[in-house]
């Protein structure tokens, strides 16, 4: 137990694709699920929109937590749970992923001898605990240590990195019931609110790792290309995108997500850059300055799927196995998905398997300092 005011608690702040926050063993937080969430919210200094008192990097993209422990589940070597923190609320959401946080997991485990490496290159079976999903991740570990520098470059990070593979074993209805939540490939909605007038327009409701609804960005009056700062600062656009997700939401059977991160909600255009779709994801109430890894997938599988909004808007290649370059505001994202014909599914097709690149870095190593009025330390 700390003396201090404060109690000291290990962890180690890290990048995970185009996000960062701390990481921690599990082991080293509160058993309470209450009092957890508290010292991570002092930890991250939520609630204030600058978390000056805190960790965290006013933004939701940089006030993301991962918690590991190693798995008890066979087969399975870590358990990763993934919290997403606001930076102007004193909310701690478990229930989505990330799957640029998940890029620095077994990173962090290999840094803390959780996991030791196999050989040049390490592969490890992650579950993450927010909604059972299983992939396996592959990091380069010559000399039996974690490589962070190399060639790979991601779209949203500056610089070049070592690689991290993750290959998805099953992503379909990471948080709603199956990869098409209302049971169909498309639904027409006309929808209303304070301060426009109704609007009708067609969405995608999927989830292939996240819960995403999919729109053309001309339904809504905008093109789809669009700066992050022009989207955040459209108040407009906003209030028609919040009344949308919290209709839409009650036919995927998620009920009152107000207060819920998600679904995303993803506008799309036909592509600028050489890629397979153009969009601009909302998370859900500010624009992503890239896309999230499983947004991504999400969207990539939207575009192989039959009568979808993506039909007659995305430029798709031939063949089973599709590298999906999805197109954001700072570059692009490919997703590699292969498929099969499916005619008894909504869409005719099966997403087998999704794979992609990241990258991760370690940024520091140290305690995270929280008043020991809010936790105590363990007994």
């Amino acid at each position: 137990m700390n003396q201090s005011s404060h109690t000291a608690i290990p962890c180690l702040l890290m990048r995970g694709g185009t996000s960062k926050g701390p990481f921690f063993n599990e082991a080293d937080l509160p058993s309470d699920i209450a009092t957890r969430d508290r010292v991570l919210l002092a930890a991250m200094g939520s609630p204030d929109k600058r978390q000056i008192d805190g960790l965290g990097g006013a933004h939701p993209l940089t006030s993301k937590v991962g918690i590991v422990r190693k798995s008890s589940e066979p087969g399975v070597d870590l358990d990763f749970l993934f919290a997403q923190l606001q930076p102007d609320k004193d909310t701690v959401d478990t229930t989505p992923n990330c799957g640029n946080m998940l890029a620095a997991v077994v990173p962090f485990a290999l840094e803390t001898g959780m996991v030791k490496a196999q050989g040049d290159q390490s592969t490890f079976r992650v579950l993450t605990l927010n909604t059972n999903m299983q992939c396996d991740i592959t990091v380069d570990t010559m000399g039996g240590v974690v490589q962070y520098e190399g060639t790979a470059r991601i779209d949203g990070a500056p610089g070049t990195s070592a690689p991290v593979v993750i290959n998805f074993l099953d992503t379909a209805g990471s948080v709603c019931e199956g990869l098409l939540p209302t049971g169909r490939v498309k639904d027409t909605l006309t929808v209303t609110g304070a301060g426009f007038e109704p609007f009708t327009l067609d969405v995608t409701c999927i989830d292939n790792g996240m819960p995403l609804v999919m729109f053309k960005a001309t339904d809504v009056g905008r093109t789809g290309y669009e700066s992050v700062a022009d989207m955040n600062a459209d108040a407009e656009l906003k209030t028609k995108i919040e009344a949308l997700r919290l209709q839409v939401s009650l036919l995927m059977g998620l009920g009152d997500v107000s207060q819920k991160n998600y679904p995303k909600m993803t506008l799309i255009a036909a592509p600028q850059n050489g890629g397979a779709i153009a969009t601009r994801s909302f998370i859900p109430h500010v624009c992503h300055d890239a896309i999230g890894v499983l947004a991504a997938v999400t969207v990539g599988t939207a575009c192989v799927l039959q009568g979808s909004v993506c039909e007659g808007v995305a430029v798709m290649p031939s063949g089973l196995t599709k590298n999906v370059s999805v197109e954001h505001p700072t570059g692009e994202f490919s997703v590699a998905l292969q498929t099969e014909p499916a005619s008894h599914l909504p869409g005719g097709q099966l997403v087998k398997q999704a794979a992609l690149l990241r990258t991760a870095r370690l940024l520091m190593r140290g305690e995270a300092m929280v008043p020991a009025s809010i936790w105590a330390g363990q007994a």
